[in-house]
């Protein structure tokens, strides 16, 4: 056989493209109070009532009582985000593949999750009262809605004091209640006795290697939760108590650019904002991780 024939060999490139190991989309966008199309400004607001009281009738005829309903709101901000990616022709030339699905499907998983990051910040952040005036007051999330670090991951003694946290504030039992953890503290509660009891949960969700619901509350994983050190800081919330507002849906477009020598670009935009709606629905659990 010639030694020149070598020459001859082509680079073979697959006619598919493997996606790596990544979080797809959101998994926080369906576990808030979202709100389509709610802004058409820069900002908006989430209105807020709150409770009122009865008052006693102490004699025949008297005057009707006024019970003024407090209202108040809390404010939220629109931020765009953007995503774009090209494709030349001349790489099309020398692929058996167009990755041009592929890098949707990416841009997509890209939007979701910092649809998450917007969650999770607006959750644990300040959130913004407005007064009458229409002037800002910046409100922390309450020390009293969160559970220390202690010396412990996630423990039943954890999630019992968030329960209680959430009950004694009254928040509906009916409402749909969350928690979002990493991967350390779904370990933490396997290996925790209580949890591993059938009294506790369910042998099914122990053999699929994961906690799906317990103490009331839907647990869901994610890894963009906040970690700084060795603290890991989950989060707990009932579904009304975050608000997630779209400006404007994930909006693709693909086609040539002209100025980049007719490289096919693919392009992803959205407008989103999110805030804590009510503290007392919320709750921080610091959790160590190491």
């Amino acid at each position: 056989m010639s030694s020149q024939i070598p020459v001859a060999f082509a680079i073979k490139f697959r006619d598919d493209f493997i996606m790596l190991s990544q979080q797809r989309g959101s998994r926080l966008r369906a576990l808030v109070r979202t709100d389509p199309d709610y802004l058409q400004g820069k900002a908006g607001y989430f209105e807020r009532i709150g409770a009122t009281s009865m008052r006693k009738r102490t004699s025949r005829h008297s005057d009707t009582p006024r019970m003024d309903t407090p209202h108040s709101r809390r404010r939220v901000t629109l931020d765009d985000f953007e995503w774009a990616d090209l494709i030349d022709p001349q790489d099309l030339a020398r692929m058996m593949a167009n990755p041009q699905n592929r890098y949707v499907m990416n841009a997509m998983w890209a939007a979701g999750r910092q649809m998450d990051d917007t969650i999770i910040a607006a959750a644990r952040g300040s959130a913004y009262s407005m007064d009458e005036d229409d002037a800002a007051t910046a409100v922390p999330l309450p020390s009293a809605q969160k559970v220390a670090v202690g010396s412990t991951g996630l423990t039943l003694a954890k999630l019992l004091s968030t329960k209680e946290i959430l009950d004694a504030a009254e928040v509906d039992a009916e409402e749909p209640r969350f928690i979002a953890t990493a991967a350390k503290q779904v370990t933490n509660l396997l290996n925790t006795t209580e949890v591993k009891s059938s009294d506790y949960n369910t042998v099914k969700a122990l053999a699929e290697g994961k906690i799906d619901t317990f103490l009331g509350f839907k647990f869901t994983r994610s890894e963009r939760l906040i970690a700084a050190s060795t603290t890991r800081y989950c989060l707990a919330w009932a579904q009304s108590g975050i608000g997630l507002a779209i400006g404007e849906e994930i909006v693709t477009d693909i086609g040539p650019r002209r100025d980049k020598g007719n490289s096919t670009q693919v392009y992803l935009r959205m407008s989103i904002g999110a805030t804590r709606i009510e503290d007392a629905k919320v709750v921080e659990i610091a959790c160590l991780e190491s």
